[in-house]
């Protein structure tokens, strides 16, 4: 295009992309971290946010073994976040119990606990996301956008495929590593 006042040339704006910025993560506590992690502060990694409830039955059988799995073969080339995100059952679910999780599940990557909401039953990070509940697995690329946000089981064949796909601008380059 063209400067509509002096005929200089102009670069046409950037299109909108497809792909909505990912919200920033609303936590109250951290574990498995020295501090608070941020989604800007991963800015230029993929990150995979795996959401889930202590007391989930696919979360438990099926979402936080992938993350780890996830974790293992992808390594340093992405970030692994847990994020506990509590919409029922809230008694049993407070942070003091969740300590235990890390270590009962064989946790190793970073988990936050997502922030509730005074007067309602959904935390911040879940409405931010609009996550229809547990399991949930959120795959963000380098430019800190949302490629994937799938409720329930993925196959980890999906995820890997996503994950390291050349097609995928800010995803490519994430290469699994497997056991020698």
């Amino acid at each position: 295009g063209s400067n509509a006042t002096d005929g200089s040339p102009t670069s046409d704006p950037e299109p909108p992309s497809k792909f909505p910025e990912a919200p920033e993560l609303t936590t109250s506590q951290w574990f498995n971290s020295t501090g608070d992690i941020t989604l800007e502060s991963l800015r230029g990694q993929v990150v995979v946010i795996e959401a889930f409830q202590m007391l989930c039955p696919g979360c438990v059988s099926h979402g936080l073994p992938q993350a780890q799995r996830i974790a293992a073969r992808f390594g340093n080339d992405l970030t692994v976040l847990g994020l506990h995100t509590v919409f029922e059952h809230h008694e049993a679910m407070r942070p003091v119990w969740l300590q235990a999780c890390p270590h009962e599940f064989g946790i190793s990557h970073p988990g936050g606990v997502d922030a509730p909401v005074a007067g309602q039953r959904i935390p911040a990070t879940m409405q931010a996301y609009r996550m229809q509940g547990t399991p949930t697995l959120v795959l963000i690329d380098r430019a800190g956008r949302i490629r994937r946000l799938h409720f329930g089981r993925l196959d980890d064949l999906v995820v890997g495929a996503e994950g390291g796909d050349d097609r995928i601008p800010g995803c490519a380059g994430c290469q699994p590593r497997f056991p020698a």
